[in-house]
């Protein structure tokens, strides 16, 4: 009874209730703003203190709530009536005016939230994209906008939809030249609502009228070829351009948006879409336009330790630190390279096609046509600088596609063995930098070089070294190899090892032991490693009583880097072993390369040049003997091989290494330590007949004695050193022989500093 009683009462009070029509009241909202326009002379009233706002926000809910009646894929009156009366093209409009102030921040607004919160599909209308395109060319045009903020949320909703379906990039991106080229035999149907809105503009739809449904307006991306689009085509202000103006904003957080939107609009994954991206707008021109205006505005020279201050610098987070020294130029070389390391990650993650056309470009318009001149620059500060600057970008860069444009920007196409009369190639003039007159220069293009050999491309290590090795040319032809050291030439009689040595000294008549070697026919490591500590001379070692001199960190640190390197070259598929030589095949010249001719060069004139150079020619040397490859290790490390006649390696370089008169107060030539100064030594006979006590086995710390008297160490090793390496006859005579230090770090590369 009580139930009965209560659903009559529930009946009674929804007859009483008044039913709302969401047509009748969207209708009344928008005849609300239409008359503030009509009505108001008050033009200094902001539009937040109008009912305007209020207004779009009803219309707004109107339309969410409609649509959560409407069956899916239908559309409500409220919105075909939006579609069918353009009020978007009218706000739009109205906009514009920016009447009253501040009228285009609203309209930024409502668009955004319409396009957001609506789910039926409304790009494709014409109606809709139109003033989209339209608002679009209203932001990203000022600097320093009020809308800012308005505007990036605007291009995050458009990003976001085209990421969902990438045919509606051509409806946001096509222009009004693209469309009248069209045929009209192309030309789709037309919207059933539009078509309506032609008849009838003023009266509202009424209920029972033809819905617009989903698929009317999922079209194909051809336009009606009679539509009238806004002036303007590809190159004035669009998406992309109004995301290149908002990544250039001031506000940080604004800049960070638009450039997270601009990777989120070119990793489109539609093969179409990518390439109008590409072909149809200014999406490339424009993102490396503004890479070379932030390198125009830098200043003409910047020293390279300034330079690397900023070193790892990131696109999310392009500002200098603020607890680095402050030099002219900081800001402004931060937003390069912030900017730079954007367009490398927008490489890594857009579509192949964009990012193929994206890596070009900057190769074209930042390498050859910015970069190039000044690297070819007589002026030093120039070279200097551009050399800095191409060392930071390199060592930023992490994309495939814009290595391999740096890469045949460098060091050109061919793969073939350069000939010792090639044409000037940038290449070569790089290494030629290696060896100039400036000292400054040297170092920075030899770390320009060491940052490239540390890329992960074979074409790095085949153009500078591997093609000049292939075939062994270096090995002497006409005769086998030995079985056993002792069929070899004694040592005494090479001209590497007699060249210089003191003319009382007599070599043993005992034979030399054979080194060890492998099942592989290699010599041993620990052969190598003692061949090239026997070039350092028995008063360059350090008391064995040190503590902390010794020489497994070093073997350690060496073997990270190596099975790094190995990691990085093992989808090369290098052989494990060398190719056996061919004894009947005619022996041809061998040129080692412009590269290892510039080091080797350098190396013999090891006690002539400063420090710093030094440790960086080593430090170079030590990337190549990372890489895993027999013909490198052959070539550069073994000081077993039958040089042909006319060749060097490093070991030879090394022997030959000293200047021809002792500096005045020194007992000898020196010593073979890289900017070390003067070194004395004495002559240890060969036999073990010596009256000089010889060392002990254990730790040995080899240290530089310079021109005043003092010691500073310079590299370390705890290696267990047998009387073999006093066996040598001609390692131990008063002469330089070259550096310990830079063979060391063939075998294991000290950390940088020390």
């Amino acid at each position: 009874m009580l139930s009965r009683l209560g659903a009559l009462l529930q009946e009674a009070v929804g007859a009483w209730e008044p039913s709302i029509d969401l047509l009748e009241a969207f209708v009344e909202h928008w005849k609300g703003i239409t008359q503030y326009y009509i009505e108001s002379t008050d033009e200094d009233t902001p539009a937040k203190k109008t009912d305007i706002p209020w207004r779009l926000r009803q219309m707004l809910d109107i339309l969410v709530y409609e649509e959560r009646q409407q069956a899916a894929g239908e559309a409500g009156p409220c919105l075909e009536y939006l579609l069918q009366h353009k009020i978007l093209e009218t706000l739009c409009t109205l906009g514009k005016a920016e009447y009253p102030p501040g009228m285009r921040q609203q309209v930024f607004q409502f668009f955004s939230k319409v396009l957001a919160q609506v789910q039926h599909p409304l790009l494709h209308y014409l109606s809709v994209h139109r003033p989209v395109q339209k608002l679009l060319r209203l932001g990203g045009t000022i600097p320093g906008s009020l809308t800012e903020k308005e505007e990036v949320q605007f291009t995050t909703v458009l990003c976001s939809k085209i990421q969902q379906d990438p045919a509606l990039l051509t409806y946001i991106l096509e222009g009004k030249k693209t469309v009248a080229r069209k045929k009209v035999s192309r030309e789709p149907p037309a919207l059933p609502g539009e078509m309506a809105s032609l008849k009838d503009k003023d009266q509202p739809p009424s209920k029972t009228s033809d819905t617009v449904s989903c698929g009317a307006g999922v079209l194909t991306p051809q336009l009606p070829a009679d539509t009238e689009e806004p002036d303007g085509g590809i190159g004035e202000n669009n998406l992309i351009t109004s995301l290149i103006g908002l990544c250039k904003s001031k506000k940080g957080r604004v800049a960070l948006k638009a450039q997270e939107n601009l990777l989120l609009l070119v990793s489109v994954a539609s093969q179409a879409a990518a390439t109008y991206l590409v072909q149809s707008s200014p999406c490339c021109p424009a993102i490396v336009e503004h890479l070379c205006q932030l390198y125009q505005s830098m200043p003409t020279f910047l020293d390279p330790a300034d330079i690397a201050t900023l070193e790892g610098i990131s696109w999310r987070l392009p500002s200098a630190p603020s607890d680095e020294a402050s030099f002219p130029g900081k800001e402004t070389l931060a937003a390069f390279l912030g900017w730079f390391d954007y367009c490398d990650h927008l490489i890594m993650e857009a579509h192949t096609v964009v990012a193929d056309a994206l890596a070009k470009a900057v190769a074209e318009k930042l390498l050859v046509e910015t970069l190039q001149p000044q690297l070819l620059h007589v002026s030093e500060q120039s070279l200097l600088t551009a050399t800095a600057l191409l060392t930071a970008l390199l060592r930023q860069l992490r994309s495939p596609a814009l290595l391999q444009e740096a890469v045949t920007f460098l060091l050109g196409m061919e793969q073939q063995p350069a000939a010792l009369e090639d044409s000037c190639t940038l290449c070569v003039h790089l290494i030629r930098h290696c060896d100039h007159l400036s000292d400054e220069i040297s170092i920075a293009t030899l770390r320009l070089f060491e940052e490239l050999l540390q890329k992960p491309h074979e074409q790095i290590v085949r153009n500078l070294i591997l093609c000049h090795l292939e075939g062994r040319l270096y090995v002497v032809r006409g005769a086998p190899e030995p079985e056993s050291y002792e069929d070899t030439l004694d040592l005494e009689e090479d001209p590497y090892f007699t060249d210089g040595l003191d003319t009382g000294f007599q070599p043993s008549s005992k034979p030399t032991p054979a080194p060890a070697t492998n099942l592989d026919g290699k010599t041993a490591v620990t052969e190598i490693v003692n061949s090239f500590l026997c070039l350092v001379p028995e008063e360059a070692k350090t008391s064995a009583f040190l503590e902390e001199t010794g020489y497994d960190t070093y073997v350690h640190d060496a073997y990270g880097l190596f099975q790094e390197c190995s990691s990085r070259v093992a989808p090369w598929g290098w052989p494990k072993a060398l190719t056996p030589l061919d004894l009947h095949e005619p022996e041809r010249p061998f040129f080692e390369g412009h590269f290892f001719r510039m080091l080797f060069d350098r190396m013999s004139r090891i006690l002539e040049q400063p420090y710093s150079l030094n440790l960086q020619v080593t430090s170079v040397l030590s990337r190549l003997a990372l890489f895993p490859h027999p013909l490198i290790h052959e070539y550069l490390l073994d000081p077993y091989i039958n040089l042909a006649p006319g060749c060097r390696s490093l070991f030879s370089v090394l022997v030959r290494a000293g200047p021809p008169d002792p500096p005045p107060g020194c007992g000898s030539s020196g010593g073979i330590l890289q900017g070390a100064g003067c070194h004395c030594f004495r002559p240890v006979p060969p036999t073990g007949s010596s009256p000089v006590s010889l060392p002990a086995s254990g730790r040995a710390c080899l240290r530089a004695r310079s021109m005043t008297g003092g010691e500073s160490p310079v590299l370390t090793f705890s290696q267990e050193l047998p009387l073999a390496w006093h066996s040598h006859p001609t390692l131990f005579p008063g002469r330089e022989l070259g550096s310990i230090s830079s063979v060391s770090r063939h075998l294991c590369p000290w950390r940088p500093g020390l």
